[in-house]
């Protein structure tokens, strides 16, 4: 999607600020021997209370409404029975449409105390999707993006999954650029333009390269090689002043 007027954006920026509202809240509630499946319930009843409408449910037919991945499961984990414990890493991905926009965003957040190392993790996945966020705007190349992220990631000894990258949002989930890479890369020769609408999602890791389905179902995606994976994610606008981000909370 391309922002051409005001009412546009602030339609961005309303079904942005319920998404980033729903991921927030379903995190404070979090607690162990809670299921993924009742803290999607919550954002379910979040999502239904705003009139938003789940993006990955209604574009894809995904069996829940938002994405909660624990642990080992770095991406579109589906809720389910599975009991979060203290300790654990869980990513929370909420999508939704509200008057024909959509928005998008997502977090990794430690159920009490985690380990300093993933603790660690976190702070520096965030500050990737940081500097990641810093290199949008008009006539700045796309690939800017994930040479910049690369660059932190390799200078603190992290690695990059590899296939799960940004994309274009807006009008549908996924659309136009429909892939922005969040690693460094020398063939992408695109620029952004001013209204231009994507995501920055970089997964940082201690190891792993690639994300792989299991055996258990089709959505489910894990670490090649195993490691620990954290992934951060806001819905953007490019600007001549830069990255507006619509996935604020208020």
């Amino acid at each position: 999607m391309t922002v051409t007027h005001q009412d546009e954006l602030d339609g961005l920026k309303k079904i942005g600020r319920i998404v980033a509202n729903t991921m927030h809240s379903m995190a404070a509630a979090m607690e162990p021997g809670m299921t993924t499946a009742e803290l999607d319930e919550i954002g379910r009843d979040l999502l239904d209370r705003e009139g938003a409408v789940s993006a990955p449910r209604a574009t894809y037919d995904f069996p829940g409404t938002t994405c909660i991945s624990v642990n080992e499961e770095i991406a579109h984990g589906i809720p389910g029975e599975r009991k979060i414990a203290a300790g654990d890493l869980v990513n929370i991905d909420v999508s939704a449409s509200l008057n024909g926009y959509f928005a998008d965003t997502g977090a990794t957040f430690g159920v009490g105390p985690v380990r300093p190392s993933l603790d660690r993790l976190c702070r520096d996945g965030k500050r990737a999707m940081e500097i990641g966020i810093a290199q949008v705007g008009h006539d700045k190349p796309i690939a800017g993006i994930g040479n910049a992220i690369g660059k932190f990631a390799a200078k603190r000894g992290y690695t990059l999954i590899r296939n799960l990258a940004s994309h274009g949002v807006g009008k549908a989930l996924h659309e136009y650029p429909q892939e922005v890479a969040t690693w460094p890369t020398r063939s992408d020769r695109r620029r952004m333009h001013n209204g231009l609408v994507l995501t920055v999602e970089p997964f940082l890791s201690r190891g792993g390269m690639w994300a792989t389905s299991g055996a258990d179902d089709e959505w489910t995606l894990y670490s090649d090689p195993p490691a620990p994976v954290v992934q951060y994610e806001h819905t953007v606008v490019a600007t001549h002043h830069g990255a507006i981000i619509v996935t604020l909370p208020g």
